[in-house]
Parts: structure tokens; sequence; C-alpha cells
């Protein structure tokens, strides 16, 4: 049987597929072994093991994972998956070669990850060949959701919403200065608690000022780093994950803006890399 995962920092899909061809789709909480401790991953691998593919006899394990990007934080994930399914070959990658995969299948093109953080890479259709650097959300992670989550809570404690927009959002939630900071600086997952606030934003996005923070996080993303790719007006441009899905209408109007072309926009690409793994 073969695994395949596709994990972001907030949330990860796993799809098993037996020798029938037949594919058992399950979720998991998500891992990056840059900002999260090892011992959460192990914990969502047992949980996959004993509670949503109980019994699975797993041969092959293809894993596309946030932060995997060197091979030491590929060997937290391997070791981790090793220790439930010892007899398995386990091949960890970066998540770009995923996306890449699952949008640009066997043809050139720029693929671009926007969720909880943010990534691109300029894509042959065989091989990753370029990538502008990523800096994670306390440096980067532009257009991601850490990037508008903290674009829109300087707003709000700036006193920049309008009276109607700031009465929603303190409906919304009760979380009061030190509650956010605390959270921001002292909790392991800083990123993740930015970005939920995605929700409140996507609730809201025909709101003019929540238009705006999102343009301008979507236009530096692109001009940060997918106009610095050579041919970049030349091939489409393709996104997945959750942001650039749900601020989808935002994002093609700074596309359009800036005469790029407008690729696929995919939620969530384990089905695509399900085919492609089939396939191989």
């Amino acid at each position: 049987m073969i695994l395949v995962a596709d994990s972001g920092s907030t949330k990860a899909d796993w799809v098993l597929i037996d020798e029938s061809g037949e594919n058992v789709y399950v979720n998991t909480r998500g891992f990056n072994p840059v900002v999260h401790p090892q011992d959460l991953l192990h914990v969502e691998v047992q949980k996959l093991s004993q509670e949503l593919l109980p019994g699975a006899k797993v041969t092959e394990v293809h894993y596309y994972g946030a932060g995997c990007w060197d091979p030491r934080r590929k060997k937290v994930i391997s070791d981790c998956i090793n220790r439930v399914w010892p007899a398995a070959d386990i091949t960890v990658m970066h998540d770009l070669l995923g996306a890449a995969r699952a949008t640009c299948g066997d043809e050139a093109g720029i693929s671009c990850i926007l969720g909880t953080g943010s990534n691109t890479c300029l894509y042959d259709g065989k091989e990753v060949v370029d990538n502008v650097t990523n800096l994670g959300y306390m440096l980067g992670d532009e257009g991601s959701g850490s990037h508008l989550g903290k674009a829109f809570l300087r707003s709000y404690f700036y006193r920049e919403l309008d009276d109607e927009l700031n009465a929603a959002f303190e409906r919304y939630t009760t979380a009061d200065r030190m509650t956010v900071l605390n959270n921001v600086y002292e909790s392991e997952m800083p990123n993740t608690y930015l970005a939920g606030f995605t929700r409140f934003m996507g609730e809201h996005q025909q709101h003019p000022l929540i238009q705006k923070i999102v343009f301008e996080s979507f236009a530096e993303f692109l001009d940060r780093h997918v106009r610095k790719y050579k041919g970049h007006l030349e091939v489409p441009v393709h996104f997945i994950g959750s942001i650039a899905f749900h601020f989808k209408k935002i994002l093609l109007a700074a596309l359009h803006e800036r005469d790029l072309i407008a690729g696929r926009f995919v939620h969530k690409p384990i089905e695509a890399l399900a085919d492609y793994h089939s396939g191989k």
C-alpha cells in the first residue's frame, strides 16, 4: 500500500492507495519541523496508524511537507513515520514539489502555496528549477494567512477599523492585546494563531478595508516572489492552499494588474498527488 501526505503547518491530508487502486482519504493536524516540536508529528502519525488507518500495511510513504527544505528537517519527518511503519520505503519532499506536481502536471509553470505560510517555485514540467527564498512567518510569508492575520491585527489595535467592522470583530473574539501578544510571542504555533484571524477576514471580505489589506498582501507576494522568475509573463501561475482558494477574486485582481496568467486554483492537492503516485 502507498501512503501519500500533503502537510501544511495547520492541516495535513493523507491518502492510502491500496493494490486495487482504491483511495482512502483522511486528515490530521498539520506539521512544520521549523516551528513545531517533533512530538506533535509523532502523536499525529500514531493516531493515523491506530485510529484512521488501522491495520494498513504501508510499503511506501511519499510525504510532501511545509518546512522540509533540508536533510535535517526531512529526517525529523522520516524518523517519526519510520517508528510506525519501519518496513516502509519513506520519501520526504518539500511541499513545493507537491504543489508543482499537483498544479502543473507535466507542463512548465509557476506554482504557489498560499496557506498558513507561503512559497513559490518555477517548475519545468519535471523538476523545480528555481525558488525565491522563503523567510518564514517572522520575516516573510507574504500573502499567507499569517501575513494577513498580522496586517489585520495591526489595523485593529492601531484603531484603523471603522465602527461597524470594529464592533463585528469584538463580537467575533474576546482576544485583547495581552492575549494576542502572549499567543504570538509565547505559544508554540504563532503562525497558525495569526492565520486563524483570516476566518473573520473571509467572512467580511466585501469590506473595503479587508479588501485593501488582502490585495496589498497579495501584491507584495507577487512582486517579491512570482515576478522574480525568468519568463513569469509567459507561463501560468498556479495556486494551492486555503488562502488562495477563499480570496480568489482579490488574488485574480492582483494577477490581472500585473499581466500575469492565472492558472489553476486548487484548495487541496492531495487528489492530484494520489493520481500522480498511482500512475507511477
